[in-house]
């Protein structure tokens, strides 16, 4: 029988342990991280999940290198807190990097340790929440420590699709490091604490002689303006925490369980008036398109991702009586709504996410076309607008569009027409559905006969004017069945929500196939 004191020094040891674990790097680095401005691994964990939820994996897990005097310096949970707890009520499995461990760096050890839990998060089939705040691979380590990355890599990949991603960059995020939250569905940053780039400002000196700063090269408002990499820049760390649990709210556990429909006390039949009057009396004139989504949504709710990123097109999440609804909108107050480059992919990425786990589309539209000129044609705007296109045509979850206004050319097919599988398309009274806009087709099919008048300017003001009343209105459409139906702007609210409660038990199947070849 064994000694009770005995089982007591045992449990006192145990405990001794725990606590070293929880010091991290120790009080002195502890105390440099908040002097950055950074909260530590724990801490953040802290805020992200629901209080008191999370339980620890592999606290004890330690490095096994020889190298470079690393066995001198062994701390328990190497660089990395591990393990699940919970959002909302809803499970979920997290990782986060300890900056005051090896400055975050990875090694074989704490690759394992993420890979463990994003094999539970699979088999679960819960969101995978990663804290990235790390040197980049643990130099003294090898190879060892690069075929970790690709261990988390594969894992990325084999996730994609099956449960959510999400990446919270709160620190350096360099060289492999970066691909991992690239992979992911989405990635939140924080402004001026923390960077993300292949090469650093360094090696970028080096090679191509440019003089630029850590922010200026990877910072979160780069690549929340220029690169598009990141989602959401973050103004502090518990803002970037909340935001991911704000985000998790809109979307299920895996790719099998449908989104969370939560209550709302806003009524599913409210009218808008101000609808009736927001769309301009003149054409070229611009509107702001959220001003719509605030509107029509649950208590003018929403989430918008990409937010500072190609802002002539709207993505993001909000709720229909409860039900959450992906928004893909074109903005008329940015570059008149027109597609670009830029707005296709992030469009089509957004499209491609909520397909995946059976999040419903709302698709407003009032786009004149594509963004013309060499630069886009140069680029490859043919192939990247075929990206949107794609993504559209493959998605077989509920897909609603609604034309507010223009609806012009290829553009027209590519924003969820009826042709690629629209379930319910609507138009207001406003809506212009041609091949080009009057002023422009006009000057096609009547060349000869304006070129050849002598007062040019009222013969093409009156064909204008003829065109408009003929071609540029939703009754064409409506009469071939292109359109299902032209509403009153002010009953839209109620529309959406009859038809997204219609299209609940919708079926519908791409053919048999390993998967297609999406124009990348």
């Amino acid at each position: 029988m064994k000694d009770k004191s005995e089982e007591l020094s045992r449990l006192e040891e145990l405990r001794k342990l725990g606590e070293v674990a929880k010091a991290g790097g120790g009080e002195k680095r502890v105390e440099e991280q908040h002097k950055k401005g950074k909260l530590t691994a724990r801490e953040r964990l802290e805020i992200l999940l629901d209080e008191g939820s999370f339980t620890e994996l592999d606290m004890f897990v330690k490095h096994r290198s020889h190298d470079f005097g690393l066995e001198k310096q062994r701390y328990p949970g190497d660089g990395v807190v591990t393990g699940y707890g919970k959002i909302d009520g809803r499970p979920v499995f997290v990782y986060s990097q300890d900056f005051t461990v090896f400055g975050g760096s990875l090694s074989e050890a704490h690759a394992e340790k993420i890979c463990k839990i994003m094999d539970m998060a699979m088999k679960m089939g819960a969101p995978v929440i990663g804290l990235n705040d790390s040197g980049g691979a643990r130099i003294q380590e090898g190879v060892v420590s690069l075929g970790g990355y690709a261990d988390i890599f594969l894992r990325n990949t084999l996730a994609s699709g099956v449960v959510p991603q999400i990446s919270a960059v709160m620190g350096p995020s360099a060289g492999g490091a970066v691909y991992s939250p690239a992979i992911t569905d989405f990635i939140f940053m924080v402004k001026n604490t923390s960077y993300m780039f292949v090469t650093g400002p360094n090696v970028v000196k080096t090679v191509t002689h440019e003089d630029v700063s850590f922010e200026e090269l990877g910072g979160a408002v780069t690549h929340a303006t220029k690169s598009g990499v990141a989602h959401f820049a973050c103004d502090g760390e518990a803002e970037c925490l909340i935001g991911i649990r704000n985000l998790l709210s809109f979307l299920p556990q895996n790719y099998r369980e449908e989104p969370p429909r939560l209550k709302t006390n806003d009524k599913p039949d409210r009218e808008e008036p101000g609808l009736n009057t927001l769309i301009p009396d003149t054409p070229t004139k611009p509107y702001d398109m959220k001003e719509v989504i605030r509107l029509i949504m649950d208590e003018g709710a929403f989430t918008e991702v990409h937010e500072l990123f190609a802002q002539n097109i709207i993505v993001g999440f909000g709720r229909l009586d409860g039900r959450s609804v992906g928004v893909i909108a074109n903005q008329p107050a940015v570059l008149a709504g027109v597609l670009d480059i830029d707005a296709s992919t992030k469009a089509a990425r957004f499209v491609r996410f909520c397909d995946a786990f059976g999040i419903p589309l709302l698709v407003l539209e009032d786009v004149p076309g594509f963004l013309p000129g060499t630069d886009q044609e140069w680029r490859g705007i043919i192939k990247n607008g075929a990206k949107l296109l794609y993504a559209f045509s493959e998605a077989t979850v509920p897909k609603i569009t609604v034309i507010t206004r223009k609806a012009y050319g290829g553009a027209y097919d590519v924003m969820n027409s009826k042709h690629i599988r629209g379930d319910m398309n609507f138009a207001w009274p406003s809506a212009e559905i041609a091949v080009l806009g009057p002023k422009g087709a006009v000057e096609i099919i009547f060349k000869k006969e304006i070129e050849s008048a002598t007062n040019r300017d009222e013969v093409e003001a009156k064909l204008v004017s003829d065109y408009t009343s003929k071609f540029a209105n939703p009754y064409i459409a409506a009469e071939r069945g292109y359109i299902d139906e032209v509403i009153e702007p002010a009953k839209t609210r109620a529309r959406l929500v009859r038809a997204f409660e219609m299209l609940e038990s919708k079926v519908d199947t791409n053919p048999k196939k390993k998967h297609g070849n999406i124009p990348l």
